[in-house]
């Protein structure tokens, strides 16, 4: 690592669930490769020795009963102080050799998160299976082609984080989703971020993992919708006003033929059907025009709380005052 103007206060931030197996060689591994970090582990109502474990390496253990990893994270940046955040997941998958790396690269940018690209060690082809490696494209591509950017894993355990961001970071995840909402708000505020690639390792032998690929990843992809329809509301609903739009228009032109034919409307249910849809077009172009004006109100305020904060360069100059 690069000599720093001052010391910068880091925090090493592990949210665990039922990883006894695994948080000894985690922590192990912040104390050789980032040994000035404070170690806090945050055991998520675990019913196995984890905090045990983590408190006898030497690490500060929170309980948080509120199972789900988004209600983790919310904790950890509200509870934890410092300069710099380091977050991993607790099992012992990341290999930590470059976290250093990855917060030089932080404070020299004057970045707000960096994540670290999962890049497979090819040791157990079980370790970061294709289905896996698949969703995370399939998701990822779904919240760049939506949000902007070039992140190639979104969904990486693995980031450092800046003081404001963790500051003004209003997480609403509850589970595995949370990697998603933590991409999506750098990308709403336009925060300046980087990846670095970082080894993907097997779990130590015994260990389980918590992620269901089917469940999780519906929880993910509903996350993603969710975050199109409330920080891209115009779009949202301009679209569902269009394909009304259009679904009225082929429903009604076969009533305009037989009306200007015959003078009737011999189709009163497909007649009315028709208005409704038109109606619904109308309230969808309303609600993009109010709803965009609320988004734009919601991103103003978060973005005003992350500039009370000074970023990685200002904290170092900072301690030097």
């Amino acid at each position: 690592m690069t000599d720093r103007p001052s010391p910068l206060r880091i925090a090493a931030v592990i949210p665990c669930y039922n990883e006894a197996l695994a948080i000894g060689q985690t922590v192990a591994e912040f104390r050789q490769h980032l040994p000035q970090a404070q170690i806090h582990v945050f055991d998520n109502n675990s019913s196995d020795d984890t905090a045990a474990v983590a408190r006898a390496a030497g690490a500060v253990v929170t309980h948080v009963p509120l199972r789900g990893k988004g209600n983790v994270v919310r904790r950890m940046f509200a509870d934890v102080e410092a300069d710099i955040y380091v977050m991993v997941d607790g099992d012992a998958t990341y290999d930590l050799s470059r976290v250093g790396e990855m917060i030089d690269m932080l404070i020299a940018g004057n970045l707000d998160m960096v994540v670290g690209a999962r890049q497979d060690d090819h040791q157990d082809a079980a370790t970061y299976r294709r289905g896996h490696r698949w969703g995370n494209r399939m998701l990822t591509g779904a919240v760049v082609s939506i949000f902007g950017g070039q992140f190639s894993d979104m969904l990486s355990g693995l980031r450092v984080f800046s003081r404001r961001y963790a500051k003004s970071f209003p997480a609403q995840s509850h589970g595995f989703e949370i990697e998603t909402e933590l991409t999506v708000h750098a990308l709403e505020l336009r925060l300046p971020w980087a990846e670095l690639p970082t080894l993907y390792r097997s779990r130590p032998e015994g260990s389980v993992s918590k992620l269901s690929t089917y469940r999780d990843g519906w929880r993910i992809l509903m996350t993603i919708t969710k975050l199109f329809i409330s920080e891209r509301p115009r779009q949202f609903f301009l679209w569902i006003a269009a394909l009304l739009t259009v679904g009225a228009v082929a429903l009604a032109i076969p009533l305009v033929i037989t009306w200007l034919d015959t003078g009737l409307v011999p189709r009163v249910p497909t007649a009315v059907l028709v208005t409704g849809m038109m109606v619904g077009a109308m309230m969808s172009v309303a609600c993009a025009a109010i709803l965009r004006t609320v988004t734009i109100g919601r991103r103003e305020a978060k973005r005003l709380q992350y500039l009370l904060i000074p970023g990685p360069r200002g904290a170092a100059h900072g301690r030097d005052a």
